[in-house]
């Protein structure tokens, strides 16, 4: 099933292919009607109310107005990270954070090194951020290849690389700051403040608010663009709640009953409530972020003419030079060295995600600069030196690529063993199942010392369950070493008869035949009354009798809230859930999914052994 995590991945790797087709396009149209591309672009549109108003070429207003939206998604992914995603284990963050500023710091000394004793120093900025969307569209390309930890780590370095660039730019290449606008928008932020710490939840209101902050910013003489990343820092993220769930199916069929204007707009309200508002805003913006408004940064922004005068310039230009060198050597030194000499000195207690091979492929990755590159370059350079750093930016995107293919390549050529480790590493993965699995308690088929085990929270009523039950056997008959569990998680606000069934499957266990009556059950999901439930008893040869008295008194409802209770203290709000050695498994549940899962699983399990 598809996931937030997974839908940002994709359509961020996805719009790599529309942002290198608008580089393209933007150097053939500069190229073949470099007039008309000036034109354009140097049009001017002006947004006026009053005797006040906003006037800005039609580049600017890209990279002014559409590029806050970009930021506003970066920081809603960041806030996802802290609330929900690896960096909610607060440890986790100190590694990022450290490699996200070293990887900024390095490729800046590489930089000023080259332009130290040039007027071009003060272009700085330009050599330091990695592209979002390159970098992931990098790692798809490179496939299976790398491991899915690394797409995590990298995207979490380049938050804070877009944070703090963007602290760069509004300290160091806004114009003239104006004070009074700038009291103006430091006083719009706290009203923001306070309405969030209100609980006031209407959009509408936080979007007048923001419109008003990034004009007073703009007027201020700061970069407007923080407004962005600010109001995306402040949406929380967190996981439907299951309480939240039931609240809105009584709504619905309430609705059901009788659909008022009223109900309706009160199912609408229920339904939006249940789901952060952090994951409903990434799914309205980050397509258009992806495909339409970095694609059209680049294509105003990227033109320029490429000819032999202008590569034999660059060639020798240290504008160029400081901007190739700094990406494409400083990043995977920082990323690399900081990893490593963190690991040292904290004798391995922090480390990267993944192995030693991926975080230097990550590190080659990270070369990769674009958006804020390109951004800073166009505040810090104009004329010749402009082209210039836009040639160097491009080349580090194809050294990018090339070192990093070189990398996965190496990697590739190393012993099974060694490779496993270079790519996963020994980092043990954050545990999202709440309850560890009890041998004594738990329903478990396959080895008991399994390296791997598969825990399914699932209701007997669900379809998808159902579905999911061939996939299981399939597993459990291609994977002689995996350990499967079934808890219980009936969901009575949609299936009515799913607590029941489930309590007549531990009457069953109570005379040594669960896995029978659970494999029953699951093949006629829709016959699961009381009579149908002991007609599975008599089917199973069970003392029908002492069946019949069990469910009557509920001797199983104990073990049914117990798996209940762990559900909830797990985060789990509907079935199926997956949980692979501890491990929340995100994604559809098909065999190639769970079976790329738990191959991943037992490989990680033979490197702690090792």
């Amino acid at each position: 099933m598809r996931t937030p995590w997974r839908d940002f991945l994709r359509t961020e790797t996805g719009s790599a292919t529309f942002l290198l087709a608008a580089v393209v396009a933007a150097l053939a149209w500069a190229n073949i009607g470099p007039a008309s591309y000036a034109a354009v672009w140097g049009t001017h549109l002006s947004l006026e109310l009053g005797s006040h108003g906003v006037s800005l070429d039609l580049r600017d207003w890209i990279n002014n107005g559409l590029m806050t939206l970009f930021f506003f998604v970066v920081g809603l992914e960041a806030r996802r990270e802290f609330d929900m995603g690896e960096l909610r284990e607060r440890r986790r963050v100190a590694l990022p954070l450290l490699v996200g500023i070293a990887g900024m710091v390095i490729p800046v000394a590489v930089y000023v090194g080259i332009n130290s004793s040039h007027s071009s120093v003060h272009g700085w900025g330009a050599a330091m951020s990695t592209d979002t969307a390159f970098a992931l569209g990098m790692l798809a390309l490179l496939g299976s290849r790398l491991p899915t930890g690394l797409r995590v780590f990298i995207l979490t370095i380049t938050v804070v690389d877009d944070f703090v660039a963007l602290g760069v730019i509004a300290v160091a290449y806004s114009d003239r700051i104006a004070v009074a606008a700038l009291l103006v928008a430091l006083g719009i932020f706290g009203v923001i403040l306070l309405l969030r710490a209100a609980g006031v939840r209407r959009g509408p209101v936080y979007a007048l608010l923001a419109i008003a902050l990034w004009t007073a910013l703009l007027k201020s003489g700061v970069d407007p663009v923080v407004t962005g990343l600010a109001i995306g820092l402040l949406t929380n993220a967190y996981p439907a709640a299951r309480s939240d769930l039931e609240r809105a199916t009584g709504l619905f069929r309430l609705f059901r009953e009788q659909p008022t204007p009223e109900l309706e707009r009160s199912v609408r309200q229920g339904l939006a409530s249940a789901i952060s508002p952090n994951e409903r805003l990434q799914r309205m913006f980050h397509p258009w972020t992806s495909y339409v408004i970095v694609p059209l940064f680049a294509l105003a922004n990227m033109g320029i003419p490429i000819g032999t005068e202008q590569l034999s310039r660059a060639l020798h230009s240290p504008v160029s030079l400081g901007i190739l060198c700094g990406l494409v050597l400083g990043k995977p030194v920082a990323v690399l060295g900081t990893s490593w000499l963190a690991s040292r000195l904290t004798h391995g207690r922090t480390r990267p995600p993944v192995g030693w091979g991926a975080t230097a492929a990550g590190g080659t990755i990270a070369g990769v600069g674009f958006t804020v590159s390109l951004l800073i370059a166009t505040l810090a350079f104009t004329g010749n030196q402009l082209e210039e750093a836009k040639i160097g930016i491009l080349g580090a995107a194809v050294c990018a690529f090339a070192l990093s293919w070189a990398v996965t390549a190496v990697i590739g050529l190393l012993p099974r063993r060694t490779q496993i480790r270079a790519l996963l590493g020994a980092t043990e993965e954050i545990v999202d199942l709440a309850a560890p699995v009890d041998d004594e308690r738990d329903h478990i088929r396959g080895p008991r010392d399994a390296p791997v085990t598969m825990v399914e929270y699932g209701d007997f009523e669900c379809p998808y369950c159902g579905k999911a039950e061939p996939v299981v056997r399939e597993l459990l008959a291609d994977f002689g070493d995996l350990r499967y569990v079934w808890r219980h998680l009936p969901l009575t606000d949609v299936h009515p008869h799913a607590r029941m069934a489930a309590e007549a499957s531990e009457a069953a266990a109570a005379q040594g035949a669960f896995w029978p009556m659970h494999d029953l059950l699951l093949d006629r999901q829709d016959a699961l009354k009381v009579s149908d439930l002991v007609r599975y008893a008599t089917e199973l040869n069970l003392d029908v009798q002492r069946f019949q008295r069990d469910l009557r008194n509920r001797v199983g409802a104990g073990r049914v809230a117990e798996a209940v209770e762990s559900a909830d203290l797990s985060g789990v709000s509907g079935t199926p859930t997956f949980f692979i050695n501890g491990v929340r498994h995100h994604g559809a549940y098909d065999i190639g999914n769970l079976s790329a899962a738990v191959r991943t699983a037992r490989q990680r399990a033979a490197v702690r052994q090792s």
